[in-house]
């Protein structure tokens, strides 16, 4: 057993965003020392880092405000159903103010290494200011999509005009996201991911040219936002309590459950008109209130794909074009549903260009543009909305090291593995919050990851109570729960596809290993298997 040393902090925190500013104050308000850590200058999380335009919510703002609906901020209202991200912003900043947790935190800091030191039972940190210090408890909160993705194109040091990632937008001197003005400028966006699917009919509006480089179309569908009036707001003001019981009730934590049928159980006349009428809702509707086998059935899922896809050609003019745009490599749903806004009638626009790279691909960047086969496409400006490493990318930029200098990043080299998506053998007092394999990054995160960071709290309450200061899994635990999340997955359609919450792995050996980073056993399911856990004196964790 190792020896209990007193470090110099209880519990850091890795992250400002939602979840880490939550788990920060609530171990503070527990009487624990935290101290929180982020590379941002402020609170915010991916709500900082994105100011791209046409960024915002695709959860409904209500849903998504944990902080509101806790009763933290009862007077906070919205603006719009779907809230942009300056206004985010402003809903994180002012429950860090209602919180006081800035002073818990160094902002404009990494976490460079964590390294467990067996004799002493604590997290030695190595922060980039050159700060040295230990924890007992070593908490991540880095958010399922923060390790932006840049693709390695040759050349592109050379380009002579502007070139940035969507999560790194330009900013002014105040921080601000600078307001570029794309009039007259020919402008490229790679990628037709959610974020692209914001951006580009944003960019359309006042660019000289427009080209859109897209390898892989998405599935999208109506965001549908509209502004919340006043009596509006006062009406879900006071459901605050009833809207937060009600999505710890749904699979994700969304406003929605999904239909009891099997599409195949109702004529086509009835599900046209169920499609019809979910495609007009707002927000996910069509994606996680349609019928319960969506996911499990191929032919379910051709029914909601062949509607959407009549969609598409309805609303983009050019036939050519709108087959381009719809997705022939994966069913409906099995990646994440971009939310849009006049996204396809973009592409109804003079100035605006589909360029597919799957077919002619960028073969280097020159001074002027990008080079595709002997043409150069013309550009002074390049967005690269090429997405995240998404869930353990964060991690996998820190150097983390558990017993006897076990680094992490070798230990899931094959995919994780863990108990609850929380710990994992082997690397002891380390929780990992909107991690893999837990019930909150396929989720909505502001309920999900709240929640979460709620259980751990009382984990460690728990273990404070007995003199406990030592937790890992037993091996037999988190093998049970890995497997049991890997055979849930590969159940669905989701399995086939290469969306962000799929790890997959070349070896040596030319075989491809393929797993999943989220569980998909709903939100309901998750929080009752924890409370069991919990019930039985955190059953399946060794503690000491």
């Amino acid at each position: 057993m190792p020896n209990k040393i007193a470090p110099d902090f209880d519990a850091l925190v890795i992250g400002a965003g939602v979840t880490g500013i939550y788990q920060t104050y609530l171990l503070d308000q527990n009487g624990m020392s935290v101290l929180g850590v982020d590379a941002a200058e402020d609170v915010g999380g991916t709500w900082y880092w994105n100011r791209y335009p046409g960024c915002r919510l695709d959860t409904e703002s209500y849903a998504y405000g944990y902080f509101a609906l806790k009763g933290i901020m009862p007077d906070w209202t919205w603006s719009e159903n779907f809230a942009a991200q300056p206004e985010m912003l402003r809903y994180v900043n002012a429950a860090a103010d209602k919180m006081d947790i800035r002073r818990l935190y160094k902002f404009k800091t990494k976490v460079v290494s964590a390294l467990y030191n067996d004799d002493a039972n604590v997290w030695d940190i190595k922060l980039d200011d050159g700060t040295d210090l230990s924890c007992r408890y070593l908490i991540s909160a880095t958010g399922p999509l923060s390790a932006s993705n840049m693709p390695d194109y040759k050349g592109i040091d050379t380009f002579q005009g502007e070139a940035f990632h969507s999560s790194r937008w330009p900013r002014d001197q105040d921080g601000k996201a600078k307001n570029i003005d794309f009039a007259g400028k020919r402008v490229g966006v790679i990628g037709t991911g959610a974020t692209g699917v914001q951006i580009i009919p944003i960019v359309a509006e006042t660019a000289q040219d427009l080209f859109v480089f897209q390898r892989t179309p998405n599935w999208c569908t109506p965001l549908g936002n509209s502004a919340l009036s006043t009596e509006e707001m006062d009406l879900i003001r006071r459901r605050f309590p009833t809207i937060l019981e009600y999505v710890k009730t749904t699979p994700t934590a969304f406003p929605y459950h999904r239909d009891n049928r099997k599409a195949s159980e109702v004529s086509e006349e009835e599900r046209t008109a169920f499609f019809e009428d979910l495609y007009d809702r707002p927000g996910y509707g069509i994606w996680l209130s349609g019928f319960r086998d969506l996911l499990m059935s191929k032919d379910s899922n051709k029914f909601l794909a062949d509607f959407v896809a009549k969609k598409i050609r309805q609303r983009v003019h050019d036939p050519k074009v709108a087959e381009k745009l719809i997705p022939v490599d994966h069913p409906f749903g099995a990646k994440r549903v971009p939310m849009e806004t006049n996204y396809y009638e973009t592409y109804n626009r003079e100035n605006v260009h589909l360029v597919d790279i799957k077919e002619s691909p960028i073969d280097e960047f020159v001074e002027g543009g990008a080079k595709i086969g002997n043409e150069i496409c013309e550009l002074d400006v390049i967005i690269f909305a090429t997405g995240f490493d998404g869930v353990t990318g964060s991690l996998d930029r820190i150097d983390i090291r558990g017993h006897r200098g076990q680094r992490l990043i070798d230990a899931w080299a094959e995919g994780p593995s863990t108990f609850l998506g929380l710990q994992a053998k082997g690397f002891p007092n380390f929780f990992t919050l909107v991690g893999p394999h837990n019930g909150s990054a396929f989720c909505n995160v502001g309920v999900c990851g709240a929640l979460q960071a709620e259980w751990v709290t009382r984990m460690l309450l728990y273990m404070n109570a007995r003199g406990f200061t030592y937790a890992q899994p037993k091996q037999a635990a988190e093998d049970e729960w890995t497997n049991a999340v890997y055979a849930d997955f590969a159940r669905t359609l989701m399995a086939d596809t290469n969306a962000w919450w799929i790890k997959v792995t070349n070896k040596p050996d030319g075989t491809v290993v393929r797993r999943t980073l989220v569980y998909v056993g709903g939100g309901p399911e998750y929080r009752k298997r924890c409370e069991e856990v919990a019930y039985n004196g955190y059953e399946g964790f060794e503690l000491s």
